[in-house]
């Protein structure tokens, strides 16, 4: 039966997927650059973890085509250190952290980048 916080049941993400062309380029960006711990690999797919939530890098079934994906916004602590470390690792930001919204109890910061597919994913830091 589900609550009033969860109509229809739903309330929690396990898994997210991304088409992606080469798989092994992807793989070594988000395992190897990005630092997220792999679970497991297919020949079609590799499996990530984001604390307990999977992230699932998948080549589609022949004659689907690639899109982009939605933007991954991965919560740090410190952007200036998650910034400074990815890009010590390859990455090429499209925005440096960047001041986006001041809320009554927070700052929120964000810094853009694109995986080898072109996807647009984000660091957000919520700074007190």
């Amino acid at each position: 039966m589900s609550s009033p916080s969860e109509p229809n049941g739903l309330s929690r993400l396990g898994q997210i997927g991304i088409s992606v062309h080469d798989l092994a380029a992807a793989s070594r960006f988000y395992g190897d650059v990005l630092g997220l711990p792999r679970l497991f690999e297919m020949p079609t797919m590799a499996f990530f973890d984001l604390a307990g939530v999977r992230l699932m890098l998948a080549v589609p079934d022949h004659g689907q085509p690639v899109h982009p994906s939605s933007i991954l916004y991965f919560k740090v602590d410190d952007i200036r250190a998650a910034h400074a470390t990815l890009e010590s690792r390859g990455v090429v930001f499209e925005r440096a952290p960047t001041l986006v919204a001041k809320m009554p109890d927070h700052e929120l910061w964000m810094a853009f980048f694109r995986d080898p597919e072109r996807n647009l994913h984000a660091l957000m830091s919520e700074v007190r």
